[in-house]
């Protein structure tokens, strides 16, 4: 009889989810002679274990036990449950045969004795071809590998497979567009797992037609399915599948093994896409990943669905944009297909709604090899995705300029010269802007960092000297964490500043200085002036130069985003051009039908010097 070793081996930290979806496909035929599936998870930081097998009347049993509670335990509640399932399976069978009876009016005579003679079955545990003694804790008697026997029936326990915590795919999907399926796993990881696509074969037949492939999903009997030539996480639906429903088959893995496989189909069907968009043709620059001495960078405000939901931006800021322009399911498509085609190694991103954040463009810019970071504001947020491959994630350095300047001694004189204008003190630290900042390593020098910023500055048109002040804290926050914390990495800067180059802040951040004489600091009136001179000692430049304008709505059009660079250790290689005047108004201004925000993406590839 197999027993625990006197010295436990240790227990590695992992996690497997063993929670079957309601859409789980039925498991694929059994070659001769293998054994049903027990999996079971266990983790040293809960108390409880879980275990998960089908029994042979055909229902599936989930059981939680005390990872300290003896194996005999365990074993004598499987047999309880494996007796209830015969109990109910003999009763229904018993109730089909008296039906059938009834209607000769005789009764069975020993109608009672088959559930009468239903006996607890034998329930052992073994490991190695030995059975467990039941005293081990089952902590450590459900060790991979093992065998669980209930009766006839013999079970293979895997222990921590890899599984789905979560898989999920977008509810609205148009022909054209990446379909990119939002998955989370236990003990796997997505490039480890296998995938297959199908989709939809003469939608509401009952068979296929000329004897094709017959649905794999029991959810859906009267859909057929096709499987595509399509194995990997992204499926781009064509127009010939307009119409369709898509269903994908997911395998989690890890390289080594394999999980229990799960199914899910789409809500809707493929929806016809929107034709030709502002970004298709600046897809041409952009078709592969950079080499590795390019750093290709996207700083975007992509319209936070807080803020294009509204009354206001329906009839007021977008009376122009069709209402289902605005809706978030179809925007995020584009915004995907956008983002996912600039192949960029750096993405800052503004206006994030967090469920979009990890809903949305974490499920597709991972698939594309990018991983990514979120720091909320109050409503929504700031984005930083980086691409793996190029870089790792050193240490985020985020800051709310409010509590910087209150807080934070690094802002002393600044708050000191803010304090003796009261006023414009209270409209600044009534602000939630934050600043969000990461050190990122390149896998392919350790010695090379770079510092890389992201921001939404204030946006009131008379609020620049709130901006002014925002960028004090700014820069000197990155200076602290660029030339202390890391000393002499080179910074990248991105943002939607809200200020046009003839602005005070535009002309502080690429002079290094501003007079306390400014127009900008009676930006809101006299009442509110707040007259300073600021200084930083960064030699900054817009990346993308001065364009014409990021912004285009129905009553206003201005450049108010850049990518300022450290010119000191960075050069511009190319610059992605903008969208075309004619693009941009084909449908008035932006959003629109082929654009998904009011802004538009700044694109360009930098150099290390």
């Amino acid at each position: 009889m197999w027993r625990l070793p006197s010295t436990r081996a240790v227990l590695r930290g992992v996690r497997t989810a063993v929670e079957q979806h309601s859409r789980t496909e039925a498991a694929p035929e059994k070659a001769a002679g293998a054994m049903e599936r027990a999996v079971v998870r266990c983790v040293p930081s809960e108390p409880k274990l879980s275990l998960s097998f089908a029994l042979a009347d055909g229902s599936h049993k989930n059981m939680q036990r005390d990872q300290s509670e003896p194996l005999g335990r365990a074993l004598s509640r499987i047999a309880t449950n494996a007796l209830k399932g015969h109990a109910k399976a003999a009763a229904a069978r018993k109730n089909r045969k008296n039906r059938s009876n009834a209607s000769g009016g005789a009764a069975c005579a020993g109608s009672g004795s088959e559930t009468a003679a239903i006996c607890e079955p034998v329930v052992k545990l073994y490991y190695r071809e030995e059975a467990v003694a039941e005293d081990v804790l089952n902590v450590d008697a459900w060790q991979d590998g093992a065998v669980l026997q209930i009766g006839d029936v013999k079970y293979k326990v895997e222990r921590n497979p890899p599984a789905f915590t979560e898989l999920q795919l977008p509810r609205y999907i148009m022909a054209g567009f990446p379909v990119c399926p939002k998955l989370s796993l236990e003990f796997g990881d997505p490039s480890g797992s296998l995938y297959r696509w199908y989709k939809e074969a003469n939608p509401g037949a009952a068979e296929p037609e000329g004897g094709g492939p017959s649905s794999l999903s029991p959810s859906s009997p009267s859909s057929t399915w096709t499987e595509t030539d399509v194995n990997e996480r992204v499926y781009i639906p064509s127009n010939a599948d307009i119409g369709l429903r898509l269903k994908l088959h997911c395998t989690p893995g890890n390289g080594q093994r394999f999980g229990p496989s799960r199914e899910l189909e789409s809500v809707c069907p493929v929806e016809a896409g929107p034709g030709t968009c502002t970004f298709d043709h600046r897809h041409l620059y952009t078709k592969k990943v950079t080499e590795d001495a390019l750093i290709r960078t996207v700083s975007y405000n992509i319209l936070a669905d807080t803020y294009a939901q509204t009354e206001f931006s329906r009839t007021v800021l977008y009376p122009y944009c069709a209402p289902y322009a605005l809706e978030l399911d179809y925007r995020q498509n584009l915004i995907q297909k956008e983002l996912t085609g600039y192949n960029a190694d750096l993405i800052c991103l503004q206006e994030v709604d967090r469920a979009v954040f990890s809903d949305s463009l974490v499920p597709a810019l991972e698939a594309f090899g990018l991983e990514g970071v979120f720091r909320i504001k109050q409503h929504e947020g700031l984005a930083t995705f980086y691409r793996k491959s190029k870089f790792n994630l050193l240490s985020q350095h985020d800051i709310s300029f409010q509590e910087a300047l209150e807080s934070d001694p690094l802002h002393k004189e600044l708050l000191q010269k803010l304090v003796l204008y009261p006023l414009a003190q209270e409209r600044v630290l009534q602000r939630s802007s934050v600043l969000q900042v990461s050190v990122l390593q390149s896998t392919k020098e350790s010695s090379k960092k770079i510092c890389v910023a992201n921001t939404h500055l204030y946006w009131h048109p008379k609020g620049g000297y709130i901006r002014l002040i925002q960028m004090a804290v700014a820069l000197a926050h990155i200076r602290h964490v660029s030339c202390d914390l890391y000393p002499g990495i080179p910074v990248i800067f991105c943002g939607d500043f809200n200020s046009t180059p003839s602005t005070g802040m535009y002309h502080f951040v690429i002079t290094g200085n501003i007079p306390e004489d400014h127009e900008d600091w009676a930006s809101n009136g006299e009442e509110e002036r707040c007259n300073m001179s600021l200084t930083h000692f960064f030699k900054l430049k817009s990346a993308c130069g001065e364009p014409a304008y990021t912004n285009y709505v129905g009553g206003f059009h201005g450049c108010l985003d850049y990518i300022f660079i450290d010119l000191h250790a960075l050069e511009v290689e190319q610059v992605i051009p903008l969208p075309s005047h004619e693009e941009v108004t084909t449908h008035q201004a932006l959003p629109s039908v082929s654009h998904p925000s009011d802004h538009i993406a700044l694109v360009c590839d930098l150099k290390w010097k």
